[in-house]
């Protein structure tokens, strides 16, 4: 036993070494690769695709991936959440019982086995913990209770792209609470929100927790973890002060706009040639865009719905979705369809006498508006003069617009600025979502049944590494924060045939190992090759063992500086200790 570990320890040492640890770097960056941290995985030998949106994870970015993961696994042990593992391969029946199986749509991997059953792969969770927690849980007493899994998902892309951003594999982490009072779920809630600030400031991603949108999760209740980068594809709206952030999604602003109070005038038709645009219509009838109210035909779960919204402002369908709890995504009806339905084209679509539509429902910059242009539901025609309940009725009012940049939050009133952002985690108040449909109820506390009240949390675990890459390079190189560095020191040694510098490389890396991960470069090659390599391995601290080695001096340079700095022997240790500890 004692030979297996010394064989074990001695094998863990010698993977330390530069010269037989397997980083295939590039010099050339694939013309494929659009993001800066696909590109500086590729370049650096941390991934490669095996096909689209499938990439394999060379020892390096394993190495991230392990040390994230890690730091995952502390912090959920510090909120007494156990970790467990569920298969990847599941019956489509669960999926059926949610409902979810026809919402989520072609990315979904599904398949059929021998005898003609339709499973999937899975793209997340929720109904296997529910199905497992529902046969398994049935009084208040043993809630609350939450699980989480560190495990590779599946998802379908219709264009993977940007390496580990957007692929069809990912290593995700999916967690879920389960609790029999709001109460619990609050502080479940909560408690899971600031273990996942935690995570985020070790891995050292910058975040913002901002109000999201649930989609096909479920739920009314979610906050997105939105990491700041140039190749982000969310926007993200937040003031000054940090004191609001939303997705865009979800961001509200004031409407500094004010209407002054008028007579109101006669409603009047009036012919509107050739005037496709809400420029073109202002211009046109000498009106401001302020004064026009534009009217969108949508169908919505199988409704005609029609949307009102101040002509210099536009529809959020995010917003428009959630505020009609709507199953289907809002879509705008076609010109084929506007023609049966309104018998006119889009922009001679109107409220008055709006009788085709099943629901009418306002911004609330509406609201408050005067002798406004609408469409007279005729081609090339404009009512002018209409005013809401005199000449036509909305049934419902709500924050149905997008919010723009520089207009004032609706908490400090600061002006909103946008940042283009990654999503890399979120976190949900499912409640009954998927507990009602799933039949997952317990005993409370007067023996009545109730549905378990859930909660789900998330973490991409492999995007985390392309926003931390994001966030913590150059053009040229990365620099790992010291919790997730593949290795905290990388010693270089400059010449292999010089005995002195061997003896104090090797000196170095004994000392070092027992506290720290360490990565000597004991290759024969070029000063240039090695530095380059180096730069992209982006450890914290690179001991540079050179030419002054005689006099107990080398170089040390921090991978955030651009220059190193010479050091003796001696004051080595301390400074190291001082850095990374």
């Amino acid at each position: 036993m004692i030979y297996i570990v010394s064989l074990l320890n001695d094998y863990l040492e010698e993977n330390m070494r530069q010269s037989i640890l397997f980083i295939p770097t590039l010099k050339e960056v694939p013309s494929d690769a659009v993001a800066k941290s696909h590109q500086l995985m590729l370049r650096g030998g941390y991934i490669r695709q095996v096909t689209a949106g499938v990439y394999a994870y060379l020892p390096l970015a394993y190495l991230v991936l392990r040390k994230a993961e890690k730091i995952i696994e502390e912090e959920m042990e510090n909120i007494n959440v156990p970790e467990m593992i569920m298969p990847h391969f599941l019956p489509a029946t669960l999926w059926e019982e949610s409902g979810r199986l026809p919402k989520y749509g072609p990315e979904m991997f599904r398949l059929k086995d021998r005898h003609g059953r339709e499973s999937l792969l899975g793209p997340t969770h929720e109904e296997t913990f529910t199905e497992i927690i529902g046969k398994n849980i049935k009084s208040y007493k043993q809630m609350p209770i939450a699980l989480y899994q560190i495990q590779t998902k599946f998802r379908d892309e219709n264009r993977p792209r940007f390496g580990l951003l957007r692929g069809r594999e990912f290593v995700m982490l999916d967690g879920y609470s389960f609790a029999a009072t709001r109460e619990q779920l609050d502080k479940q809630f909560d408690d899971q929100k600031h273990a996942y600030k935690k995570i985020f400031k070790r891995c050292g991603v910058e975040v913002y927790p901002v109000i999201a949108n649930s989609g096909t999760m479920g739920g009314k209740n979610s906050t997105e973890f939105q990491a700041p980068a140039a190749i982000g594809e969310d926007v993200i709206a937040t003031n000054e002060t940090g004191t609001y952030s939303a997705n865009l999604e979800m961001a509200r602003s004031i409407d500094t706009f004010s209407p002054e109070k008028e007579e109101l005038k006669p409603l009047e038709k009036v012919s509107t040639p050739d005037c496709a645009t809400i420029e073109q219509l202002s211009e046109f009838l000498h009106v401001p865009n302020t004064r026009i109210v534009k009217s969108i035909l949508y169908i919505v779960d199988d409704k005609k719905v029609l949307v009102l919204i101040r002509g210099d402002k536009q529809v959020n369908e995010v917003k428009l979705q959630n505020a009609l709890d709507a199953d289907s995504e809002p879509r705008v009806a076609t010109n084929e369809e506007l023609l049966s339905i309104v018998k006119a084209t889009k922009g001679g679509v109107g409220p008055v006498k709006a009788a085709y539509a099943d629901y009418i429902i306002a911004d609330e910059t509406v609201k408050g508006l005067y002798n406004v242009v609408v469409g007279a539901n005729e081609s090339d025609y404009q009512y002018i003069n209409a005013n809401i309940d005199r000449d036509f009725k909305v049934n419902e009012f709500a924050d149905l617009r997008t919010a723009n940049a520089g207009e004032p939050d609706p908490v400090d009133h600061l002006p909103l600025k946008f940042t283009t952002s990654i999503e890399v985690g979120h976190i949900f108040k499912l409640g009954t979502y998927y507990t009602n449909s799933m039949n997952a109820k317990f005993l409370d506390q007067n023996g009545k049944t109730q549905p378990i009240i859930m909660g789900s949390y998330g973490i991409g675990v492999t995007r985390m590494l392309s926003a931390i890459v994001e966030q913590h390079s150059t053009d040229n190189g990365i620099f790992w924060p010291k919790e997730v560095a593949p290795f905290e020191i990388h010693i270089i040694q400059m010449n292999m045939k010089n005995d002195e510098q061997t003896v104090v490389s090797k000196k170095l890396e004994e000392i070092f190992s027992d506290k720290y991960d360490v990565l000597y470069d004991d290759r024969n090659e070029r000063p240039g090759v090695k530095f380059n390599d180096a730069d992209l391995i982006g450890a914290p601290i690179r001991i540079i063992v050179g030419r002054r080695v005689s006099e107990q001096i080398v170089e040390v340079k921090k991978s955030t500086e651009q220059e190193s700095v010479e050091m003796s022997l001696d004051s080595l240790t301390e400074y190291i200790s001082k850095e990374l500890r």
